[in-house]
């Protein structure tokens, strides 16, 4: 009796699928803007493991400086058009500014 239960529930599963009534799904496609590739191209900016005073020699002093906060200490150098992130006094990351 219970072979035959699961039997004719399989088949129904079976028919409700190939009916499409069980695959009737879709999905939304976000986009969310983030500089290209081609943006950092297009300057100069600090590389990872430069020093701070690398950084400051060659794009001059930030126009905002931002921390040490957090263990390891993590600070931000703003510039018109990127933001440099240091772990101690060597860049970690820079990040190009979106134009708006």
């Amino acid at each position: 009796m219970k072979n035959k239960r699961n039997l004719i529930t399989a088949m129904t599963l079976a028919s409700l699928m190939s009916a499409g009534l069980a695959t009737n799904l879709h999905a939304e496609q976000l986009k969310i803007p983030v500089g290209s590739q081609a943006d950092r191209s297009q300057i100069s900016l600090p590389t990872t493991g430069m020093t701070q005073a690398t950084v400051r020699n060659r794009w001059g002093a930030p126009q905002d400086m931002q921390g040490p906060v957090g263990e390891p200490p993590i600070s931000q150098w703003h510039y018109p058009d990127f933001i440099v992130y240091f772990e101690h006094d060597r860049v970690l990351h820079t990040v190009v500014k979106r134009k708006r």
